[in-house]
């Protein structure tokens, strides 16, 4: 049962390398295609480890060390993989700020509203993402 948790991490290692590799490159498209794999990594990640502690398995020997240092590994991906992911959110919210400010009318156009007087800036309407890390 320990082979299946250290395989398990290790596609989880495998998945989160990819997807930061795309993100690194802010290829937006090639992440989004590789987050599905990465859940499921993640999921498989967690089953083993849940079924592993379940039966109070522990890594022994040369397991031991594998685990240990996928355990830094992983670690460390996951940390590289959130800052990457939060600088995709920023950047695609500055384009689409951008889009957004594009496709407004801007104040001061010679648009006249009530009254005669010039027409006020229209405010963009609100805006909502959601994601899931």
């Amino acid at each position: 049962m320990m082979d299946a948790l250290l395989t398990a991490g290790q596609r989880l290692a495998e998945a989160l390398g990819a997807e930061n590799e795309a993100l690194a490159a802010l290829d937006l498209p090639r992440a989004a295609g590789l987050a599905t794999a990465k859940m499921q990594a993640a999921d498989a990640f967690a089953a083993a480890f849940a079924t592993a502690r379940k039966f109070g398995l522990r890594a022994e020997g040369p397991e031991r060390r594998q685990a240990a240092e996928l355990t830094e590994r992983l670690q460390r991906l996951g940390a590289e993989n959130r800052r990457l992911l939060e600088r995709a959110i920023a950047v695609q919210s500055r384009v689409i700020e951008t889009i957004a400010g594009a496709a407004l009318p801007r104040a001061g156009t010679g648009a006249y509203g009530a009254a005669g007087r010039p027409a006020g800036a229209r405010q963009a309407p609100a805006l909502a993402m959601a994601t899931r890390v």
